[in-house]
């Protein structure tokens, strides 16, 4: 009978006191075996009643503390303490399917891929909450396949991500400079240095995505703010697709400011925002043929906000980092072979606890 590998489960967290309960049953209810599964919580000083929350759960969890604050330090901090031979990000807003973690090591044994997700299902929560959910599925509102994914196949990137820790040890950890997007930026790495990325719809999972927006208009433009980063670092991980968001809001900006002095540029202007106008109902009706006209009307301002937020995030970042076009910047950590040599063996795997200790630092 083949060795079960063990798999530690590493949740980035700050201020979730709503939605960490949640993710944590579905990770602790999964039907891969408990002493082959090992979680960690790692909390970036919550200000919340998220510690009363992971109190509840005592030593079925460790807690970590992660006084950066952001996702990328995080999953570091949990990587490096991790005991498992397999490292699978679970994000706090996220619930999984009972067979998730057992799916994610086989689809890794039967593909010999290096990071493997699923689908990214997004659920809403009330009007705008709803209209978010709808555009965050389609693939109007954002171009990775993971947000509409039918098929099996492979990935530039994944939703959430499972990997062998032998990953870190090769292309390194998450880079740490990157408030968002870190996920993509290692995943290019990892495409780089000649690693495979699979998808399989059968890792399921529900994200509760934003329920207002301010929130999705902050989300989006941070978004595209350290997007700039990722170019900065890695050119060709950028797409086409994604300078249009960018191109376009400086085109309408532009034209927009020169029109009371040309009729050339108004008119240019109009063009633009027609053309989009055209695109966003086209969209929009696709979506509501699926799945209903009720949300129509929110539909078409959260799509502009999406596109509109993270083009002009991408514009405040190529002047916030401006200074940086001639500099790579931090690199991501390394995983020291040290700390790698302490992932289980399949000889070692039937001496792990079925609990882990609770750390509480910060909490």
């Amino acid at each position: 009978m083949e060795q079960l590998s063990v798999v530690s489960v590493v949740i980035p967290m700050r201020n979730e006191a709503r939605s960490i309960g949640a993710c944590l049953d579905s990770v602790l209810a999964q039907d891969y075996p408990a002493e082959h599964l090992e979680v960690i919580v790692v909390d970036g000083d919550s200000g919340d009643d998220s510690a009363a929350v992971l109190r509840r759960y005592g030593t079925r969890v460790r807690v970590l503390r992660n006084p950066s604050r952001i996702v990328p330090t995080a999953m570091n901090i949990g990587i490096r303490a991790a005991r498992g031979a397999i490292v699978a990000r679970v994000d706090a807003h996220t619930v999984l399917a009972p067979d998730y973690i057992r799916i994610g090591v086989e689809t890794l044994q039967r593909t010999g891929a290096d990071n493997v997700g699923g689908p990214m299902y997004c659920v809403g929560g009330g009007g705008w909450g709803d209209a978010v959910a709808l555009a965050m599925s389609s693939r109007f509102g954002i171009g990775a396949y993971f947000h509409f994914a039918t098929d099996d196949r492979e990935v530039d990137t994944v939703y959430m991500g499972m990997y062998p820790r032998a990953v870190f040890e090769r292309v390194g950890l998450f880079d740490e400079e990157l408030v968002r997007n870190q996920d993509d930026e290692l995943n290019y790495r990892l495409r780089k240095a000649g690693g495979r990325i699979f998808l399989t719809t059968r890792m399921r999972s529900r994200y509760q995505n934003r329920q207002s927006l301010r929130a999705l208009r902050r989300q989006f433009f941070q978004y595209g703010m350290w997007k700039i980063r990722v170019l900065q670092k890695h050119p060709r991980q950028m797409s086409i697709r994604q300078f249009v968001p960018p191109l376009f809001v400086l085109g309408v900006l532009a034209t927009a400011v020169l029109a009371p002095w040309s009729a050339t540029a108004a008119w240019l202007c109009l063009a633009a925002a027609g053309a989009y106008a055209v695109a966003l109902s086209a969209a929009t009706a696709m979506v509501a043929r699926r799945d209903g006209w009720r949300r129509a009307a929110s539909l078409v301002v959260v799509f502009a906000i999406m596109h509109c937020s993270w083009g002009a995030g991408f514009l405040a970042g190529a002047l916030r980092f401006a200074s940086r076009w001639l500099s790579d910047g931090p690199q991501p950590p390394r995983l020291p072979a040290a700390v790698a040599a302490r992932a289980h063996t399949p000889s070692d795997v039937e001496t792990l606890p079925g609990t882990m200790r609770v750390q509480g630092e910060g909490l």
